[in-house]
C-alpha cells in the first residue's frame, strides 16, 4: 500500500489504515466493514478496499460472517521488537512479586500520547475489579499509575491536562485543576500515590516512578487491591519493587541479581 494521499483528500493511505486499526479494542474486537467505514468516517468503499488488502497482508483477518478483528501477522510484528521490551523484562521479576504480595492486580504503564497506556498486567481470580487491560489506556488525571507519569511530565503537558476536561468516575476522581495540581505535587514530593476510589469505589490503586539510568521518570508501577483499612500496608511494597526495577534498569536490565 503507498503512503501517498488519494485523490481528492489531504490525508495518507496509512493514516487511514491506523484509524482503521485504533476502532479495535477490548469493547470492539470485530467489526463489521460498514461499521469500520462510519467510525472512522470514511466513504465504504475506501474501507471496504482498505480493509481487503488489510486481511490479505494479515493485518486484519475475517471471520465466517464476513466480520473482521486484528490478524495474527500484525501481532506477529509488533510482538518482534516491541518498544517496552527492555522495561518489561527489567519489571516483570518485581511485578511478580508485588502480584504475590497484594492478592490482586500489579500493573506496569508508561506515559504514550498524553494517556496512560498499561503494558503489563498480572491479576489474581477474584480480585478487586481493575478496568485496565494490557495495551489499554486510561486518563492521566484519574489512575495512579497515570497520576505518578503526569506529575514527572514534561509541563506542557501537565498544563494542557490541567486545562480539562477532567473526566470524574467517582466523587473521588480529581475534578479540578486546583486540586490536581496540588496532588501532582504531592507525589513528586513523596515519590508515591495512593488514589483511594478514583476509578471505582471499592478499589485502591497506588503507583511509583520507575526511573531509567539518567534519573528519568519512564514508567510507573503500581497495584490495585480493595479499598479498605488495610490498602495503605501495600505502600512500601509498591515503593521497594518500583526501585527495583530503577535499579536493573540502571545495571542494565539483569533484574533481580542486581538487587
Amino acid at each position: 500500500m503507498a503512503a501517498s494521499a488519494e485523490s481528492g483528500g489531504g490525508e495518507g493511505v496509512l493514516s487511514r489504515v491506523v484509524r482503521i486499526l485504533q476502532q479495535f479494542g477490548p469493547d470492539t474486537p470485530v467489526l463489521r466493514v460498514s461499521e469500520v467505514a462510519r467510525r472512522t468516517e470514511l466513504h465504504l468503499a475506501t474501507a471496504s478496499r482498505l480493509v481487503e488488502e488489510m486481511v490479505r497482508l494479515g493485518l486484519l483477518a475475517r471471520d465466517a460472517d464476513r466480520r473482521v478483528r486484528i490478524g495474527l501477522r500484525l501481532w506477529e510484528l509488533a510482538s518482534r521488537t516491541p518498544p517496552t521490551l527492555g522495561l518489561r523484562e527489567a519489571a516483570m521479576p518485581y511485578l511478580e512479586d508485588l502480584h504475590a504480595v497484594s492478592g490482586h492486580h500489579a500493573q506496569l504503564a508508561v506515559l504514550d500520547d498524553g494517556e496512560a497506556l498499561f503494558v503489563e498486567r498480572l491479576s489474581a481470580p477474584g480480585a478487586v475489579v481493575n478496568i485496565t487491560t494490557i495495551a489499554g489506556r486510561l486518563p492521566l488525571h484519574a489512575s495512579s499509575s497515570g497520576l505518578v507519569l503526569l506529575a514527572h511530565a514534561p509541563a506542557e503537558l501537565q498544563e494542557r491536562i490541567l486545562a480539562g476536561p477532567l473526566k470524574r468516575y467517582t466523587g473521588h476522581t480529581p475534578g479540578s485543576p486546583a486540586a490536581l495540581r496540588s496532588m501532582l505535587a504531592e507525589i513528586r514530593r513523596a515519590g508515591f500515590v495512593s488514589c483511594p476510589g478514583f476509578i471505582d469505589a471499592h478499589a485502591t490503586g497506588i503507583a511509583a516512578p520507575i526511573r531509567d539510568a539518567g534519573g528519568r521518570v519512564v514508567a510507573s508501577l503500581g497495584v490495585v487491591i480493595p479499598n479498605d483499612d488495610e490498602a495503605r500496608s501495600q505502600i512500601p511494597a509498591v515503593r521497594a519493587a518500583a526501585r527495583g526495577v530503577t535499579r536493573a534498569l540502571s545495571d542494565g536490565g539483569h533484574g533481580k541479581a542486581s538487587r
